[in-house]
């Protein structure tokens, strides 16, 4: 009995040890989320903003989900001077209908980024080379995902909002929709996994290295993307809107991560088991962090997301320390309660099993280990290209 009574003390020990820290600096980023940046809403452009925006989207086999994206883009007003969309050689039909939306908009034009270099991943290179093709006479340069569902007044609203609040790059959260049962209780699992580790969005982050961005929206001043040598410093990041946002701030550029729910819709994958293996393999951002800072973030992460439940379920079978559990209903109360935070980020209307979305906190253990799977492991295919 001494024993098992030394181990329980040893382990309640260790878990308080390990996560009262860890709570109180979640709660320092949580107090945050009052004084964010309100979402963005759509906005008309006024006649200064006329041709001030060259808008790029990397394209890779993007047939079956691009049609919202061009359509979208279609109606921006006269704020957008070029839509240029750089294809890598898709084998589905994406530069048809690429080409059907240049007939009825003579914005849009296409282009490949063939070959791509050794030391270059797809994405970066692409988004570089529309940099390089695109208009000088524009003022800003907007990256888009070919997943995205742009509303009427979204260009017209980053840029008016950039220029009120002095950025030079402001990029969006968007609202994700949801299809399947699987994905409405792991998608939200992963999402929090970066919510729990950064600053909300809609707040202004003075520390370069935990800039947060989102490259399915990516608004830069062109003089600033020119004076970083475009994609350049990303050319071999899976993560590069983060690694180039991250890399503009430090040199001293305003960088923003705002809420975009309601002018930007995402469809990112197919189900829970792409989401696992797609978006999860790049959600640890090693490629835009050094090694302590993902460490720390995987030690917050087991913490604060990972461990609670599996602890209060501990406490219930073999009656650990009640200070102990205490603190893990504590983390799950907040956990839930943040649900009710990012429901707006969520378009649930058409979604098989949406009410699984209240019950994604229950996911967090498996999306905290695919943290942990994609921190030890470097991609070696993406959308479909090999990288050695």
């Amino acid at each position: 009995m001494e024993n098992a009574l030394t181990v329980e003390s040893v382990i309640t020990f260790l878990l308080i040890l390990i996560q009262v820290p860890a709570t109180a600096i979640l709660l320092s980023r949580l107090v945050k989320g009052p004084r964010r940046h309100p979402p963005l809403e759509a906005q008309q452009p006024t006649p200064e903003l006329l041709g001030t925006v060259s808008v790029v989207v990397p394209t890779l086999n993007e047939a079956l989900r691009i049609s919202p994206l061009l359509s979208g883009l279609s109606r921006q007003s006269y704020e957008v001077r070029e839509i240029i969309v750089v294809d890598s050689n898709s084998q589905d039909g994406t530069p048809d209908l690429v080409k059907t939306a240049q007939q009825q908009d003579p914005r849009f034009r296409l282009m490949t980024d063939d070959p791509l270099p050794a030391n270059w991943v797809g994405r970066p290179w692409a988004l570089h080379n529309g940099f390089l093709n695109s208009s000088e006479a524009s003022q800003w340069f907007l990256g888009m995902d070919a997943d995205t569902q742009p509303d009427p007044g979204l260009v017209a609203s980053l840029i008016k909002t950039a220029a009120a609040q002095e950025y030079d790059l402001v990029s969006l959260s968007p609202q994700f929709i949801l299809q399947y049962p699987g994905e409405c209780l792991l998608q939200p699992a992963l999402l929090m996994t970066l919510l729990y580790r950064f600053d909300p969005a809609g707040i202004t982050t003075e520390q370069p290295e935990r800039v947060m961005a989102n490259g399915q929206c990516f608004l830069c001043r062109r003089s600033v993307l020119a004076a970083v040598g475009g994609y350049s410093s990303a050319r071999s990041s899976f993560c590069d809107d983060v690694t180039l946002a991250r890399y503009i701030a430090a040199q001293g550029f305003k960088v923003g991560f705002l809420d975009g729910a309601k002018v930007l819709k995402v469809r990112m994958y197919e189900g829970a088991v792409e989401t696992w293996k797609e978006w999860g393999r790049s959600l640890d951002l090693k490629d835009a962090s050094p090694p302590a800072q993902i460490w720390g973030d995987l030690w917050l992460l087991s913490a604060v997301q990972g461990l609670p439940l599996l602890v209060v379920l501990s406490c219930l079978l073999i009656s650990l320390n009640p200070l102990l559990l205490w603190l893990n209903v504590f983390l799950l109360v907040i956990r839930f309660a943040m649900l009710l935070a990012i429901a707006p980020s969520y378009d649930r209307k058409n979604a098989q099993g949406g009410w699984l979305f209240w019950l994604s906190p229950l996911a967090d253990p498996m999306a905290v280990l695919r943290i942990f799977l994609s921190a030890l492991h470097t991609p070696k295919e993406w959308r479909g290209r090999k990288y050695n």
